[in-house]
């Protein structure tokens, strides 16, 4: 695997490659580069959902170690115009989004457009070029002051107006708004807690029958032979230069890893684990308890549980969107990684099941803690743990 990296506000890419009853369909970046085939699926609303509570409270504090965490540099982070180079340079990301605005240019003819964590503002040149009657650019980094430069820059400072501020704290110049566009998607689709603002932000602003875009999300569940990275990036802490610093090694265990994954290093079928529809949901839906049905493909190791996340625009004239997976094209989401403490010898046709749940950290909400209970009873393994994560 390649190392990890950070995540701005994606092109007609290639869509769900979980195994729900998959219906082939057909997405394209533009109509001079190469179209990408991938597995969507019609997804009903996820009904396995129960109280998370038991997931924050097992990863407490001294389990993982300090008190710093993303909450005390989120937005100082965005403020870095590093970060905003990386996310406009994901073409995939960048792209469907121009894509569904520009070829859905219908949508967006005089209406009024929320842009939430608008960044450099790009959504909303993108929206104001389409005929948006107005755009309203929320940023809470000093990224706004750029974002207005940038809008004055291109002329088009009588249609977006950015405000600089908390979308929880900012009162709008207008009552309420017909869409609302976000890239709000982090790690593991739910880090950094940026959903609860959306939310937030429709209850409040959006019109009866308006427009949330992106308005579906879904996260999915592989497994992988990795037994070379795990070797580097865990047992490595068991004896560094002859010293044992195995305490380390505990907490790089419920450290989830952001890393690219090969797509040759899948051992299993791919899963869908939670698919939330934006229009709709409330902010609790955003923690659940799923279950997991693993099954080998081939005779393998199994050393870690990989998630990635897919996002549709339904609304659009043709259905677009693109999906984080390892069989898809990268984007600077990658996929997270969860290395488990068992390796898990497993023969083609068993299963590893068990359940994930996954909700904000009590304590500091942008972190996301996960509980992870697997079991797998075949001919050369038998094993039933319960892991804890926090990605923060």
């Amino acid at each position: 695997m390649d190392s990890g990296s950070n995540s701005e506000n994606q092109n007609s890419a290639s869509m769900n490659s979980c195994d729900d009853k998959p219906s082939k369909i057909k997405f394209q970046y533009d109509e001079d580069e190469t179209v990408t085939e991938s597995s969507n699926l019609e997804m009903d609303e996820d009904t396995a959902m129960c109280d998370p509570a038991s997931a924050s409270a097992a990863v407490d504090d001294s389990m993982v170690g300090g008190d710093k965490t993303s909450a005390d540099y989120y937005f100082d982070s965005y403020s870095h115009f590093g970060i905003h180079e990386e996310m406009l340079k994901d073409v995939v990301r960048t792209k469907t989004y121009q894509n569904v605005i520009y070829k859905n240019s219908f949508l967006f003819k005089d209406k009024v457009v929320l842009d939430v964590g608008a960044g450099t503002g790009i959504l909303s040149l993108f929206c104001a070029k389409v005929g948006a009657k107005h755009v309203y650019a929320i940023e809470c980094s000093s990224m706004a002051d750029m974002a207005q430069e940038i809008v004055k820059l291109n002329g088009f400072s009588d249609v977006i107006t950015v405000i600089k501020g908390k979308v929880e704290e900012i009162d709008l110049p207008v009552p309420k708004v017909d869409i609302i566009i976000s890239e709000w998607m982090g790690y593991f689709l739910l880090y950094e807690n940026m959903l609860d603002t959306v939310l937030y932000a429709r209850d409040k602003w959006l019109v009866k029958d308006g427009l949330v875009l992106p308005d579906k999300a879904s996260l999915c569940l592989t497994a992988i032979e990795d037994a070379d990275y795990k070797e580097d990036k865990i047992e490595f802490w068991n004896s560094v230069y002859g010293f044992d610093m195995s305490c380390i090694r505990k907490q790089a265990m419920m450290e989830p890893l952001v890393d690219t994954v090969d797509q040759n290093q899948i051992v299993t079928n791919c899963q869908l684990l939670k698919t939330m529809d934006i229009s709709k949901m409330t902010s609790g839906d955003a923690s659940f308890t799923a279950p997991f049905k693993l099954v080998a493909e081939r005779d393998d190791y199994i050393h870690a549980l990989v998630a990635y996340f897919d996002v549709s625009f339904t609304k659009c004239h043709k259905l677009m969107g693109f999906s984080t997976g390892p069989k898809s094209r990268g984007t600077h989401w990658k996929q997270t990684v969860l290395y488990l403490e068992d390796v898990l010898t497993v023969c083609q046709g068993e299963a590893v099941v068990g359940s994930m749940t996954v909700a904000p950290n009590k304590k500091n909400p942008r972190d996301v803690d996960i509980m992870l209970k697997y079991s797998v009873n075949g001919r050369h393994c038998s094993v039933s743990r319960t892991q804890y994560y926090r990605m923060r």
